[in-house]
């Protein structure tokens, strides 16, 4: 008898763990939680983990609750293969990340393989979405638009200025350095230089004499913050004074700590703040509340998750080919973002870039704010 309740209490729990498994929907977020870009990596993973949070709270997708996979591929290639493999064998369904667009690639052919729905809340280069797969979308926009953005405001604020022209030989760096040259040499502009540099170095002194001897009156920088600090701060130390211009990489107070009071009048593109729209308000103020700000891609990646939950009720499927099917069907999404919705290839169908400057606040933080009207000459 007792090996009958033994079997019968066995049996019991297997299929109890069945309808548990059942009623969840794996989520992966994958992205760079440990490494120089791990500030990235914790708003990745406080945005899914958020939206997971408050979609479980009224009730989940179609029922069923999301659990959430952390994913940890230091921006790696290699070790975002390995997490995209992982997520597969653990079962995941849709992933948001990764944010280099150089570990977006290669990854995303994984999930592809695997049936797996992902979107990047941050790779910029264009060709993540122009490979004509069905799997992968981004909730940011294109570096051939943010180069484009870029290099109209040099060659109408910079218009016979020296042009240097430096990034990190990455897919990303490099990609959107090369937009924003083609947009200033269309325009007749021609740089001065013309530089890579390696990742993870920490010694930036022969860059900064050949900036300096290119007598440039703005530095573009075509990479992420910790190498862009590294470089500002070291520009400053030799006495140069020309002011650096970024992309969306730069877009983290991480880049103020790296490079210090010399940062003050960097400019930059990235999208209008998610964190002053009336749709965000009420996350944005959970956020604060535990004490974490919601900067970057945060929102952008509470806005992935938001998008697939929408999407798959009304595909009234949690099938990752059918929710991409919505996707790409022109629907739009309600999201912390604004309303969104997507081009055949997987890019939103909205241009995404504004410009910034960085400057030093009443209080005595630096941070970047939004020039009106994209004129930063107006911020005081």
């Amino acid at each position: 008898m007792k090996k009958i309740t033994i079997a019968g209490l066995a049996l019991g729990f297997a299929v109890a763990l069945a309808a548990t498994a059942h009623a969840q929907v794996m989520f992966g977020v994958a992205g760079p939680i440990t490494g120089p870009n791990a500030a990235t990596g914790a708003q990745m993973k406080n945005g899914v983990e958020q939206a997971a949070k408050d979609i479980n709270a009224a009730g989940g997708i179609m029922g069923k609750k999301i659990t959430v996979e952390i994913g940890d591929d230091v921006s790696d290639p290699k070790q975002g293969v390995s997490v995209a493999n992982k997520f597969a064998g653990d079962g995941v369904k849709f992933v948001i990340g990764h944010y280099n667009s150089g570990v977006t690639i290669p990854a995303s052919e994984v999930y592809q393989e695997n049936g797996i729905l992902e979107i990047t809340p941050a790779s910029t280069n264009p060709t993540v979405t122009e490979r004509k797969m069905w799997n992968i979308f981004r909730v940011c926009g294109r570096d051939d638009q943010q180069g484009a953005v870029a290099g109209a405001y040099i060659l109408k604020h910079f218009k016979g200025k020296r042009i240097a022209i430096v990034h990190d030989k990455t897919t990303y760096g490099k990609g959107l350095a090369d937009e924003t040259m083609k947009t200033i040499n269309k325009g007749g502009m021609k740089q001065v230089l013309y530089e890579g540099v390696n990742t993870g170095e920490k010694d930036y002194s022969a860059l900064v004499s050949k900036i300096k001897q290119s007598r440039a009156d703005l530095v573009y920088w075509g990479g992420l913050y910790t190498e862009g600090g590294l470089i500002v701060r070291q520009m400053r130390d030799q006495g140069v004074t020309a002011p650096l211009m970024g992309g969306d990489g730069i877009t983290s107070d991480e880049f103020a700590a790296v490079g210090g009071p010399g940062v003050v009048g960097t400019l930059m593109t990235y999208g209008p703040d998610p964190r002053n729209r009336p749709e965000a308000k009420k996350v944005v103020e959970e956020f604060r509340s535990n004490k974490f700000e919601p900067e970057a891609y945060t929102l952008y990646s509470y806005a992935g998750v938001q998008i697939i939950k929408q999407a798959a009720e009304v595909a009234k499927s949690l099938d990752p080919k059918k929710v991409a099917a919505k996707m790409h069907s022109g629907m739009k999404f309600k999201t912390v973002l604004g309303d969104i919705s997507y081009d055949k290839k997987g890019d939103i169908t909205k241009l995404d870039y504004v410009m910034y400057i960085w400057k030093k606040k009443p209080d005595g933080k630096i941070t970047y704010v939004e020039c009106p009207g994209s004129d930063c000459s107006k911020v005081k």
